[in-house]
């Protein structure tokens, strides 16, 4: 998954088709759960690109876009919000899969 450079590239990025941010931070224990199968998850969704954003280093993005638990999802084609996975919840791989599948 490729790592957000800065909120130029983010605003950049969301322009694209099926972009899925994916807020997270190291520290995260719930955030850290979901990476055994996020390989997996990406290369089902493989027609989405998935940008990972770290909540410390974008915090003002972060409040910016309503994320206030991470990890969270949010989805973007061409410039418009399509979906939103965003809660302090641990998120499951089933779960993640169902919001992906939405978009």
């Amino acid at each position: 998954m490729e790592k957000l450079q800065s909120v130029e590239q983010f605003e950049q990025l969301k322009n694209n088709e099926k972009v899925v941010f994916v807020f997270s931070a190291d520290w995260c224990p719930d955030c850290r759960f979901i990476d055994p199968f996020m390989p997996e998850v990406e290369a089902k969704f493989a027609a989405m690109q998935f940008i990972y954003v770290d909540r410390d280093d974008y915090i003002d993005l972060c409040v910016n876009h309503d994320i206030f638990g991470i990890p969270s999802f949010l989805a973007f084609d061409h410039g418009t919000e399509t979906g939103r996975f965003v809660s302090k919840d641990r998120k499951t791989h089933a779960e993640i899969e169902a919001f992906l599948t939405k978009q």
